[in-house]
């Protein structure tokens, strides 16, 4: 199943133009290296939690939005292989030498896909993070993958759920912090994609009350879970190459 690298981080309000062309300006070198698929999106509808929540997984500042972003991959092994390129490459150097947001209070992390279901490709989209018990994973899997069609039932084009693999300690940031995550426990970082927000709005209040829906149990601390919606905003599926690159220098 699709090997996942995903990544929160704050942007600034005003930078939201220079972080879609930055991205742009990687995408042709990222598909070369081997990613798939690679997704950024800008928080519009990112609740504010009690406990965790995306702004405080980024400690973003008043005038900051947070990304919700990820690279799909057929496996770790071509994820890693690709990432080591990356570190080499002077192209990502001198593409991201000017950054329009702060790389230090970035998150990012490597996660197997547990349930993948759907294959289209949406225009909004859900992020989920939550701590799960390591002794509870085949449950909160086999959860997520009876929620996730479900979801699909409603409107949702695609519902992935994927497990940590390769989360590192961050000096600043990182997913475990994000979460609050105790010993015993893994990450799981999910997303749920739809056709527009109006079809999900629209949704949600339909799966809230669809009696079908399992709530985690003790597989998971919800009260740590943080959500949000978020708007697409850079989709490398069905670009060809010559295609990122005029986008690149068009932006």
């Amino acid at each position: 199943m699709t090997y996942f690298e995903g990544f929160i981080a704050p942007v600034p309000q005003g930078n939201k133009d220079a972080y879609v062309k930055s991205a742009r300006q990687f995408m042709p070198i990222l598909r070369e290296f081997g990613v798939a698929r690679h997704v950024e999106t800008w928080g519009n509808d990112v609740p504010e939690g009690k406990v965790t929540d995306f702004r405080k997984s980024v400690d973003a500042k008043p005038d900051e939005h947070v990304i919700f972003s990820w690279f799909e991959y057929p496996s770790r092994t071509e994820r890693d292989a690709a990432n080591s390129k990356m570190m080499s490459d002077p192209r990502m150097a001198e593409a991201g030498a000017d950054m329009p947001f702060d790389g230090k209070r970035m998150i990012v992390g490597g996660f197997h896909s547990v349930v993948e279901e759907g294959s289209g490709r949406g225009g909004y989209t859900d992020g989920i993070v939550v701590p799960v018990k390591e002794a509870k994973r085949d449950a909160y899997s086999e959860m997520a993958r009876k929620n996730a069609k479900i979801f699909l039932e409603h409107g949702a084009v695609r519902v992935v759920e994927s497990l940590a693999d390769d989360v590192p300690h961050g000096k600043v940031t990182d997913f475990h912090r994000a979460v609050k995550a105790e010993p015993g426990e893994t990450i799981a970082f999910s997303f749920i994609e739809w056709p527009d927000k109006a079809t999900r709005d629209q949704a949600w209040g339909k799966i809230m009350e669809d009696n079908r829906m399992e709530h985690g149990g003790d597989a998971m601390a919800g009260q740590r879970m943080f959500y949000g919606g978020f708007e697409n905003i850079l989709d490398s599926a069905g670009q060809s190459e010559a295609q990122s690159q005029a986008a690149a220098i068009s932006a």
